[in-house]
């Protein structure tokens, strides 16, 4: 019995540490509009050249940035739903 609540707990950890939501579904419906080129500073999607500085920063300063705010990138990105792995995975989406 304890080895399987232990195994439960263990899987249920594991989880949390994925994305919740579809890295495309979240940049369609949040991203999109400035990563594809309302936004001239704002990196577009597929864009290796100019996510480069931006990855070399590291996830942690990166999901600060859409979770505070930086430069024109509104607080949260304008995904109020999302945590910090869905942030982590439409980034690694967007730098593709």
């Amino acid at each position: 019995m304890k080895k399987t609540l232990t195994l439960l707990v263990c899987l249920a950890i594991a989880n949390l540490a994925q994305a919740a939501q579809d890295p495309e579904t979240v940049f369609n419906r949040s991203c999109q509009m400035c990563h594809n080129g309302l936004l001239p500073m704002a990196p577009k999607k597929g864009d290796h050249e100019a996510w480069k500085p931006r990855l070399a920063k590291g996830d942690e300063v990166l999901i600060k940035h859409v979770t505070e705010g930086f430069n024109a990138m509104p607080a949260r990105g304008l995904c109020v739903d999302c945590t910090a792995e869905d942030y982590k995975a439409v980034i690694d989406y967007m730098s593709r």
